[in-house]
């Protein structure tokens, strides 16, 4: 889970842990990706607007390397108009959740693009 705002990961943070999910955080999309390949995770959660290296670009990066291009991403930004949807979709982002949001809908997000292929 990848966001700048200690009050927004300690959030995500939460309501994914108490649906049982395990969750690492990092404060930058450069930070992603220096752990991203010792934590092997199962999806990623991106804001758009981060300091050294964005959401979009971070994305773009991940889609780019073969060893994490198949890992769902999720965009949780409050930056959701239809240019940054367009931008999202090229890039191959698999969600948009938009803040302020819905724990509800975020834990039903990451739960669907979790799930076994049988299960969807």
């Amino acid at each position: 889970m990848v966001d700048d705002s200690d009050v927004i990961r300690s959030l995500i943070a939460l309501n994914l842990q108490l649906e049982g999910f395990d969750v690492v955080e990092a404060h930058n999309g450069a930070e992603c990706l220096d752990i991203i390949g010792s934590v092997q995770p199962d999806l990623v959660t991106l804001d758009v607007a981060m300091p050294q290296l964005g959401g979009f670009a971070t994305a773009a990066r991940l889609r780019a390397d073969p060893v994490t291009a198949g890992i769902p991403i999720v965009m949780v930004t409050a930056r959701a108009q239809g240019s940054d949807l367009a931008r999202g979709a090229e890039i191959g982002v698999d969600a948009y959740v938009t803040k302020p949001f819905d724990p509800e809908h975020l834990v039903e997000t990451v739960r669907s693009l979790t799930a076994p292929q049988n299960e969807r």
